[in-house]
């Protein structure tokens, strides 16, 4: 944990200090490294047999979870917006 602390104080501080560069390509660097970490949990989630077999038995339970997060992240956005960057 004190690893995963450090990782990010230490990009704030460099983002403070290259904050009058321009870094666009960061952005790309970030959308690649998300597509491939998601590549990297489907597959390891593919390769666990023990998964796999209860997908019948996890599969609603999981469906159900990521409905409400999903529900919960939408709404937590939409009131985040209408605080903050709405103009009314």
């Amino acid at each position: 944990m004190l690893i995963v602390i450090g990782l990010m104080v230490s990009g704030i501080l460099l983002g403070y200090l290259f904050r009058e560069r321009n870094l666009k390509f960061v952005q790309k660097l970030i959308t690649w490294a998300i597509f491939i970490l998601l590549f990297l949990l489907g597959l390891s989630v593919g390769v666990n047999g023990q998964i796999m077999n209860n997908l019948d038995t996890i599969g609603i339970d999981a469906l159900c979870i990521t409905l409400g997060a999903v529900a919960g992240s939408i709404l937590c956005a939409w009131g985040i917006y209408k605080f903050y960057f709405s103009k009314g």
